[in-house]
């Protein structure tokens, strides 16, 4: 992928998926997959302008 290059992902099956992202050089991007987790295990409900933050603060931007 380049730099700044515009990609996403999606499941087009009705199954359940896994996926394996390896960065290579490795950014840190640990704290940012943290934080999901804490979304998804609290089942909180995020705002457009929260996800936009946690995004921010992770160097992620939505298209």
């Amino acid at each position: 992928m380049p730099e700044g290059g515009i990609h996403a992902f999606r499941n087009d099956s009705d199954s359940p998926a896994d996926m394996l992202i390896l960065f290579a050089p490795g950014p840190p991007r640990e704290r940012y997959f943290q934080e999901l987790a804490e979304v998804a295990e609290r089942g909180l409900s995020l705002s457009e302008e929260e996800w936009k933050d946690l995004f921010a603060r992770h160097d992620q931007f939505m298209v």
